[in-house]
């Protein structure tokens, strides 16, 4: 059974009936990995939080040159995805791959203390940690889809984001406590931070291993097929019409989005806030995704999840247009985050819910790792151009270009992007 018959699901809405809000309907899959995430964005939001601020303020990078940088935080885990996620079906072992993404991020913690104040070791260290993220992340999504019945997968999605959400709200609070108990005016006391950060870390990789079960029931292969995994395979799922919409849709939003650090630093500019409300900004938004992203993502299976996907890049135009108007002062900062957040919280999970039922079972690793692979490049170019127009035009034209280039894919997706049920054989 190919691709073309579970595209038969996207955007289809489940059967209308008592849907139990909870955990349990998604299983206990969905909630131990979200709780490997959650620790997991502890630590890793207690060090990236601040550096937005450090490379601009103190580093007194430009921003295009911020720009690259940027993007490469992100482009750091293309060349990992695509390998994590055909190694995961190779192997058939996904829950092993996705450890070893999360146990090289753990230990790059501990290469933060051997780094000391070198650029060129903290750029390492923070391309270790990234490549740790594009290994783990196909296998983590591969994981809840097979776990969680197909009409369910919006939740479970949900669910997941949620907690990871929880863990992004949660780090940044963690690291300023640290900070305000050994102070911020030596490098021991960074060093203090980086050791708790890994061991936060360590604790999510014990979790996957201990609580994490992987499914190895092939439902979606008829029996006597052979499951092959091999580089033509792989190749051949881009043959599938289906497939390569819903690429050409996650590489249209991706080229739509810019850095969440160009986000806040306009935001800290506009608003004239004080330095020290920087890492304040992601615990805003991060609020605002923790909260939204479970009740979306199960009104995203009852509504549909192209409509859902959509009106979350409305949202993230609107949080453009914010950015630049005159609407200034702590309310506008907390509409503007609120709103923020709200965006992640209607797409990050629910752009994996479409892609997991186009997927045959024994490559959808690998498929998960295309679609999160075309968006990983496209955000690289998409953080390099907003750089760049912000230093050629500045932020003001910057952003508005940004909101109109949201407004055009959004209409552009309404046309890639299948909107009505398909039956097997018609995406070919």
């Amino acid at each position: 059974m190919g691709p073309a018959v579970y595209l038969s699901t996207i955007d289809r809405k489940p059967e209308r009936g008592p849907l139990r809000i909870g955990f349990t309907r998604v299983g206990g899959t969905v909630v131990a990995l979200g709780s490997v995430s959650l620790l997991t964005d502890v630590s890793a939001e207690m060090v990236t939080a601040v550096l937005p601020l450090y490379f601009v303020l103190v580093l007194h990078l430009s921003p295009a040159a911020y720009g690259v940088v940027d993007g490469l935080y992100s482009g750091a885990t293309v060349p990992l995805r695509l390998v994590g996620g055909f190694l995961a079906d190779r192997l058939r072992r996904r829950k092993a791959v996705a450890a070893t993404g999360y146990g090289l991020s753990a230990v790059a913690k501990l290469g933060l203390i051997g780094a000391g104040t070198s650029v060129t070791g903290l750029g390492a260290v923070i391309v270790a940690d990234r490549a740790g993220k594009g290994l783990r992340t196909a296998p983590r999504d591969a994981l809840i889809t097979e776990s969680t019945p197909e009409p369910l997968l919006g939740r479970a999605f949900g669910i997941h984001r949620a907690m990871d959400s929880a863990g992004a709200f949660a780090g940044p609070l963690v690291a300023l406590g640290i900070l305000t108990l050994v102070g911020t005016t030596s490098q021991a006391a960074f060093h203090s931070l980086f050791l708790t950060s890994f061991w936060i870390a360590v604790a999510g990789v014990l979790a996957l291993v201990v609580f994490t079960r992987e499914s190895v029931r092939p439902r979606d292969v008829k029996p006597g097929r052979a499951l092959e995994v091999t580089p033509r395979a792989a190749a051949g799922l881009l043959r599938d019409r289906s497939l390569r919409r819903l690429l050409y849709a996650a590489g249209l939003l991706g080229l739509s989005t810019v850095g969440d650090g160009f986000v806040y630093l306009i935001l800290m500019r506009r608003q004239d806030f004080a330095a020290g409300w920087f890492p304040l900004f992601a615990v805003g938004t991060n609020l605002a995704y923790l909260l939204l992203a479970g009740p979306l993502g199960a009104l995203a299976d009852r509504v549909g999840r192209k409509a859902m996907l959509l009106t979350g890049y409305g949202l993230l135009a609107a949080v453009y247009l914010l950015l630049i108007t005159p609407f200034r002062g702590l309310p506008a900062a907390c509409v503007i985050l609120g709103l923020y957040g709200t965006f992640y919280a209607a797409t990050d999970g629910v752009l994996m819910a479409l892609a997991g039922p186009v997927l045959p079972r024994h490559l959808r690793t690998t498929g998960l790792a295309c679609v999160q692979t075309v968006q990983a490049v496209a955000y690289l170019a998409s953080s390099i151009a907003f750089g760049l127009a912000w230093a050629n035009w500045g932020v003001s034209r910057a952003g508005a270009a940004a909101a109109v280039a949201v407004a055009v894919t959004i209409i552009v997706t309404v046309v890639v992007l299948p909107g009505r049920a398909q039956q097997p054989g018609d995406a070919r």
